[in-house]
């Protein structure tokens, strides 16, 4: 037994990439020999994704439910009222339970943090080293509050330094105007249709701002920054984000270390192609078990047939396979991926497909993937839909490239699983996606392209496409690149002097009172 203990700790429930960087990292530690207890959201029944004890399964578990919480919604109720309130998120979405945080009223801090402190506890808290808090939230307040003796490592994953920064600028954009974010929702419609000395970026911005959902960002960004000064350390997902984080937050430069995140090259790696092996991989994810939607529709909307395969995949299974994977968040820029393929089709001179492998149903920012794809042409595009993570390594495996469009992207976990099975990635010159490809010149991992530029990315998928020696030699240098170099195992000796750094930062404040 070991007398080494972390509490791991996640609000959200098991969708985005933090819950994946928490299940990866965990088993990691524990074969280094810490103990490790998870306190975690939750929704849902066993047996689904997003259900804590089935995600994390084999793990310590200890979570918050918020079905009861989305069901209050669902049926017209507060999901925030509820015993167990729905957690908030960092974006801005329409219809969902989980609205962002600038819209939920300041008083409701205490009721976000008090939730977290049973599961906590039922996590042996009181006998933690450690707390390895992910994001920045009511979590961190429910720990601080009843356990401050124990130092408060937080991980930043760079969607909530996003949130601080939407809240800064339309709280500068209030500010211009004579408003507040408060005052915002009363006076917008009025403003826009009166103000003309602003930029056609702040017009966009005072155009397309559901500004209810941020009347109570001024509260939320000072919130969240009071939260990381309470940090003892804090990790960044890459250096650009640690000085960002340092910029944005006002904390010690000495106080933080960037570590990005591992891959399992155990489940992510290289797998035969066979005869057939593409095409059965593609039938159980298109044809026989289909979860792509539309606006209108549930998942299994739109379903495929064999004959659609054929299309797919080209003669004899060898037509070159682009992926794209991951949520229809604005940021993602998969709307203009769908243009820049429908005008790079033309141009191909030889077979390709682009599949879309992702979306959380209901969930999408700005124009649907699919809705873009019908009014451009949908030939050779193809929705897989959300789907379990447990599927993603052989899907990744039968495809030929991965393509990232993200602009200022924090530090997404699918390039370096894409990389793991041996595929080269397509990527904006963005964000942490720059600490990720090509960072060896003379063995490129990939190509970049400027971020927003529709044109370079459509000239890069011609080149892709068209240059099949080119992209499997790039491929090959990506998997060298991972074998290497990203494995979650190598990386938990540097979790590990977090947490020594973080622990001496705890001493010494608490020396100093």
């Amino acid at each position: 037994m070991t007398d080494r203990r972390i509490i791991m700790g996640l609000v959200f429930y098991p969708r985005g990439g933090s819950a994946y960087v928490v299940r990866y990292l965990s088993p990691a530690l524990i074969a280094a020999g810490w103990s490790v207890s998870l306190a975690v959201g939750s929704l849902g029944v066993a047996g689904d994704e997003t259900h804590a004890p089935t995600f994390f399964d084999g793990l310590d578990v200890h979570f918050l439910d918020y079905t009861e919480a989305a069901r209050a919604f669902e049926a017209g109720g507060d999901a925030f009222a509820a015993p167990v309130p729905m957690h908030p998120s960092y974006e801005d979405r329409a219809g969902v339970a989980d609205v962002v945080l600038a819209s939920v009223p300041a008083p409701l801090a205490g009721h976000l943090s008090e939730a977290w402190t049973v599961p906590l506890r039922a996590a042996r808290a009181d006998r933690a080293d450690v707390f390895h808090l992910h994001h920045l939230t009511p979590q961190l307040d429910a720990a601080h509050r009843n356990w401050p003796q124990v130092p408060l490592v937080v991980h930043l994953h760079g969607t909530e330094m996003k949130l601080i920064e939407g809240i800064d600028e339309r709280m500068k954009l209030a500010d211009a105007l004579g408003e507040t974010l408060a005052t915002m929702p009363a006076t917008a419609r009025t403003s826009l249709a009166a103000e003309r000395s602003l930029d056609d970026t702040q017009m966009e911005m005072l155009r397309t701002t559901r500004w209810d959902s941020w009347r109570h960002g001024e509260f939320w960004a000072h919130y969240l920054r009071r939260q990381a000064q309470l940090a003892d350390h804090v990790i960044t997902v890459s250096s650009l984000n640690r000085d960002a984080a340092i910029t944005m937050l006002g904390i010690e430069p000495g106080t933080v270390t960037a570590i990005p995140n591992g891959v399992d090259i155990q489940r992510f790696r290289p797998r035969p192609r066979t005869p057939g092996t593409r095409r059965a991989a593609f039938r159980r994810v298109l044809v026989d078990d289909p979860h792509g939607w539309t606006e209108s529709g549930p998942p299994g909307t739109l379903a495929y047939t064999e004959a659609d395969l054929d299309r797919l995949l080209g003669a004899d299974d060898a037509a070159t396979v682009l992926a794209y994977v991951g949520r229809f968040l604005g940021f993602k820029r998969v709307p203009m991926l769908v243009r820049a393929f429908a005008r790079a089709r033309q141009q191909f001179t030889r077979p390709c497909s682009l599949v879309i492998w992702g979306g959380h149903p209901g969930e999408w920012e700005g124009e649907h993937p699919v809705t873009v794809a019908e009014e451009v042409g949908a030939e050779g595009i193809y929705f897989a839909g959300w789907r379990g993570h447990h599927e993603l390594p052989e899907g990744l495996a039968v495809c030929d490239a991965l393509v990232v469009p993200s602009v200022d992207d924090p530090f997404p976990q699918v390039p370096l699983e894409a990389m793991a099975v041996g595929l080269p990635v397509i990527a904006s010159r963005s964000g942490g996606l720059i600490s990720m490809v090509n960072l060896d010149p003379a063995r490129p991992t990939g190509w970049f392209v400027p971020p927003d530029d529709l044109d370079a990315l459509t000239k890069t998928l011609i080149s892709v496409v068209n240059d099949p020696a080119e992209t499997a030699q790039r491929g090959a240098n990506a998997l060298a690149h991972a074998r290497a170099n990203l494995s979650w195992d190598g990386v938990v000796t540097r979790f590990e002097s977090a947490y020594a750094a973080g622990t001496e930062h705890h001493r010494r404040r608490s020396a100093a009172g």
